[in-house]
C-alpha cells in the first residue's frame, strides 16, 4: 500500500470563472497523487491539507555510437566476446525523452525472443504511429499530451484526452534510446564519418518510450507521469536525459524527477539521469538526489578535424563536422570579423559575429574569422550570421568548446583553440592580402588523450547537499553516433546525399543512456542486484586514467577530480565482476531525508512506513555517513575531525581477504579501521570505519581514494574533503 503522494500543480493567473480544466495527470502506480489546473489561492488551501506532502509549480524541464562503446570495451583490458554472453535478453530499458522514430534499423528485432510474460505496457496509435510499429525490440510506448508547450499557453478546454503521438520529431530520443539497447547495424555512418558499427551498450535487451518531452522541454506533471508508468509496466532501468536548470534547482521534494525516482528505486527500479550541461563551473550538476545515479560526459578517442590551410603552407588542426565543397587547390580571401563590420556596428560586436554585423559587401566571398569572448551569441548563430552576409567560410577562435564539433552542415567551419587562433592573427597581420581554405571534415582515430571531460559538462559538488559526493559516473557524451530521425533541413544534408538515419550529438544527455545501457548488461547478468548494488558496481570499478596512461583531465588540460568526473570513467565489463559492492538501502535515504531535514511526519507519507528518524535530528554533516560508493565530508576544520562508516557486501568468491590502500591529498590525515576485511562467504558483511583530519591542508576541497583488493578486484571508493 503506497502512501499519498503530494499534488503536482500547474499554476495558472487568470479570471476564477474563467471555463477550464482542472485534473491534467494522476500517479497512481508508485505513487499516489495528481496535476491539476489550479489559482494560487487553490494550491495554498491545498497544501495545508494534512494528506498532502508537497505543492509546486509545474516547471518546464531541459532536454540535457560506433566507436564509443568499442572504445569503453577496450580501455576495460578484458575480453567483451566472453563477457558478454552472461548477458540475458530479459531486461526492459524504459526511456523517457522525446519518443522514437521505429523505422530506424537501431530498432530491428530480427533474431530476438518473446517479449517477456512480466511486460505490463502498451503501444499506444496515433495517425502517425501503429501498434505495429512497437516488436521485440521496442515492446512499448506511450505518449503524454501536457508536454512542455501546453505548460506555456491558457489551457484549452478539450484536453481531457491525450493527444500527440510516440513518434520522435526531435530526434533526442530516438538518440538516447539507440545508444542505451539499439541494434548493432553495420557500415554505420554520418554522410561517410564515423564509419563503425553502430549499437548499444545493450544490443540484447528491450526498449520502451515513454514521450514525455518535445522541443520546448519537458512539463514536470508528464515526466512524473511517464515514471509512474514505467515502473507499473515493468522496467528495470530508467534513463532520464532530462533536468532542471542549475540556477533553480528545486529541493528533493519538490522536482518531478527526484520524487518518480525516489518511489522507482523503492520499487527495484535503478533511475539514471544526465547531470547537466552548465559546465565548467561548479555546482552546477542537478538530478543530485542519492537515489538517481547522475551522470556526467567525457570524450572518447575519435575526433572530427577540420584543416586550416593558410596562403602560407601553413597548415592548422581544426574541430568542426562539415560537408563544404572547398578544396586545397583554391584559396579565399582572410579578414577579421571586426574588419567587415557593418556602418555603426560596434567592433566587439563584429568580432564576436553577432546578428547583423558584418558588411555583406565587405564579407563576400571571403573567410571571416570571429571570436567567442560573448558566451551569448552561440556557434550555431555565427554561422548563419556569416552564411547570410555570403562568407565562404567562417573560422572560430574559442578555446573552451573547440572539443566538441560543431555541425555546420555544407557550410565551411572550423574552429581553433587560443594558440591556433594567434597564429592565424599573426598570419592576417602579416600581409596585407591573407588567404586561406577550410577544408571539409575527416574523422581521426586513437585520439590521446581519452577520455577527456567534456567542457560543457556541469560539475559538483551538488548545490542541494555537500554530504553526497556528486556528479556519481562519467560515460562517452561527446561526438557520439547514433540513430536519429532523418534531417530534411537546407543546408544539412550533403549534395548528392540522401537524409542520414543517424547523427553525431552532444551532451550529458548522450553520456546518461551509456550508463543505462551499461546497468543493463549488469542487470542480465546479475538478475537478483538492487538498484544501488548495480550503481556500486559502476562507480568501485571506475577508470580513473585515460588511454595515455595518465590521470583523467579536463578539456582545458587540468587535472580532473571527482567533482568533475564522479567515480571515473564507466567500464561496464569490469562492474560485471566488482568483487565487494556498497549496498544503499531505502532506510538509508529515509534517514538522508531525516539529516537533510525534513519532519518525521512527512517522510512517513513519502515512504508509507512507519519509519522514525534517528535522535540526532537534522544533521547535514551526518549524510555524510550514508553507505554511499564515495564519500564526501562538507567541513573539516583542525578542531574536529570526521570519521564516517561505510559497509561492504561480497559478491565475489569465498574466503576472500582484502586489504586497503589510501591515497591522501597533501595535508589531510587518513585512517582507516580495520585495515583488512575478510570474508568467510559470499554475501557476507563487513564494515569499516575511515577518519579524516586536517594537518595543514589548503583550504577548499581536496581529493583522495580508499581501495580494498583481494589480488583479483579492486574496489575504489573516491573521497571529497572541504578542508575549512
Amino acid at each position: 500500500m503506497w502512501s499519498t503522494w503530494g499534488v503536482h500543480l500547474r499554476i495558472k493567473h487568470q479570471n476564477e470563472e474563467q471555463e477550464r480544466v482542472s485534473l491534467t495527470q494522476s500517479y497512481h502506480h508508485a505513487f499516489v497523487g495528481f496535476s491539476a489546473l489550479l489559482t494560487e489561492k487553490e494550491a495554498a488551501l491545498l497544501s495545508g491539507h494534512e494528506d498532502v506532502i508537497s505543492v509546486f509549480p509545474d516547471r518546464v524541464l531541459e532536454l540535457h555510437t560506433t566507436r564509443s562503446w568499442d572504445f569503453l570495451n577496450s580501455e576495460s583490458g578484458l575480453r567483451s566476446e566472453r563477457l558478454s554472453k552472461r548477458a540475458s535478453s530479459d531486461v526492459i530499458i524504459g526511456i523517457v525523452d522525446t519518443g522514437i522514430w521505429p523505422e530506424s534499423p537501431s530498432f530491428s528485432d530480427v533474431g530476438m525472443t518473446e517479449v517477456p510474460t512480466r511486460w505490463k505496457g502498451v503501444c499506444m496509435e496515433a495517425s502517425d504511429f501503429k501498434k505495429t510499429d512497437c516488436n521485440r525490440k521496442l515492446i512499448g510506448a506511450r505518449f503524454y499530451s501536457n508536454q512542455a508547450e501546453s505548460t506555456q499557453a491558457s489551457p484549452p478546454s478539450n484536453k481531457t484526452t491525450a493527444v500527440g503521438s510516440p513518434r520522435d520529431s526531435v530526434g533526442h530520443g530516438t538518440h538516447t534510446a539507440s545508444t542505451a539497447a539499439g541494434t548493432a547495424i553495420t557500415d554505420a555512418n554520418y554522410y561517410g564519418l564515423a564509419q563503425g558499427t553502430a549499437k548499444g551498450g545493450s544490443p540484447s535487451n528491450r526498449i520502451a518510450i515513454y514521450k514525455a518531452c518535445s522541443l520546448g522541454g519537458c512539463s514536470g506533471s508528464a515526466l512524473l507521469k511517464a515514471i509512474d508508468d514505467a515502473v507499473n509496466d515493468g522496467v528495470d532501468v530508467i534513463s532520464i536525459s532530462i533536468g532542471m536548470s542549475s540556477v533553480f534547482q528545486a529541493d528533493f521534494l519538490s522536482d518531478p524527477i527526484s520524487i518518480g525516482a525516489f518511489h522507482a528505486n523503492q520499487r527495484g527500479v535503478l533511475v539514471i539521469c544526465s547531470g547537466g550541461n552548465d559546465g565548467p563551473e561548479p555546482f552546477t550538476v542537478v538530478n543530485t538526489a542519492p537515489w538517481i545515479v547522475t551522470v556526467v560526459a567525457s570524450s572518447i578517442d575519435r575526433s572530427f578535424q577540420s584543416n586550416i590551410q593558410l596562403g602560407n603552407g601553413v597548415v592548422l588542426k581544426g574541430s568542426s563536422i562539415n560537408f563544404s565543397n572547398l578544396t586545397s587547390s583554391v584559396q579565399y580571401p582572410l579578414v577579421l570579423g571586426s574588419e567587415v563590420a557593418a556602418q555603426y556596428t560596434p567592433v566587439a560586436e563584429a568580432s564576436n559575429c553577432y546578428p547583423g554585423s558584418l558588411d555583406v559587401d565587405k564579407t563576400k566571398g571571403k573567410i571571416v574569422v570571429c571570436v567567442s569572448t560573448d558566451s551569448t551569441v552561440s556557434r550555431k548563430v555565427k554561422r548563419l550570421v556569416a552564411e547570410d552576409a555570403r562568407a565562404k567560410g567562417l573560422i572560430l577562435i574559442d578555446e573552451s568548446t573547440k572539443g566538441v564539433p560543431f555541425d555546420s552542415g555544407n557550410f565551411a567551419f572550423s574552429q581553433v583553440g587560443s594558440d591556433a587562433g594567434s597564429q592565424i592573427l599573426a598570419y592576417i597581420n602579416s600581409t596585407k592580402s591573407a588567404t586561406a581554405v577550410i577544408l571539409p571534415t575527416a574523422d581521426v582515430k586513437d585520439f590521446k588523450p581519452a577520455p577527456e571531460v567534456a567542457y560543457f559538462s556541469s560539475r559538483g559538488p551538488g548545490g542541494l547537499s555537500e554530504g553526497i559526493l556528486k556528479p556519481d559516473i562519467m560515460a562517452p557524451g561527446v561526438s557520439i553516433l547514433a540513430a536519429s530521425i532523418p534531417s530534411t533541413d537546407a543546408g544539412t544534408v550533403p549534395s548528392g546525399k540522401k537524409p542520414s538515419n543517424f547523427a553525431i550529438k552532444s551532451g550529458t544527455s548522450m553520456a546518461c543512456p551509456h550508463v543505462a545501457g551499461s546497468a543493463a548488461f549488469i542487470k542480465s547478468a546479475h538478475r537478483a542486484w538492487s538498484p544501488s548494488m548495480i550503481r556500486s558496481a559502476l562507480m568501485t570499478t571506475a577508470l580513473t586514467n585515460s588511454n595515455n596512461g595518465k590521470p583523467l583531465t579536463t578539456s582545458l588540460g587540468a587535472n580532473a577530480n571527482y567533482h568533475d568526473t564522479g567515480a571515473g570513467e564507466i567500464s561496464p565489463l569490469r562492474a560485471l565482476s566488482p568483487g565487494l559492492v556498497y549496498e544503499t538501502t531505502p532506510q538509508d535515504y529515509l534517514q538522508f531525508l531525516c539529516y537533510y531535514g525534513y519532519k518525521e511526519q512527512l517522510i512517513r507519507k513519502v515512504s508509507g512506513t512507519n519509519f522514525s528518524c534517528s535522535s540526532a535530528g537534522p544533521s547535514p554533516d551526518l549524510i555524510s555517513n550514508m553507505n554511499y560508493p564515495s564519500i564526501s565530508i562538507p567541513r573539516l576544520s583542525k578542531k574536529k575531525p570526521v570519521t564516517v562508516t561505510r559497509t561492504l557486501t561480497n559478491v565475489g568468491p569465498h574466503n576472500s581477504t582484502y586489504g586497503a590502500t589510501i591515497e591522501a591529498p597533501e595535508g589531510v590525515s587518513v585512517n582507516i579501521s580495520p585495515e583488512k576485511l575478510i570474508f568467510g562467504n559470499r554475501w557476507l558483511k563487513a564494515s569499516y570505519q575511515i577518519s579524516f583530519s586536517d594537518s595543514g591542508a589548503p583550504k577548499g576541497y581536496s581529493y583522495g581514494s580508499v581501495t580494498w583488493s583481494d589480488g583479483a578486484h579492486s574496489v575504489r571508493t573516491g573521497f571529497a574533503v572541504n578542508v575549512l
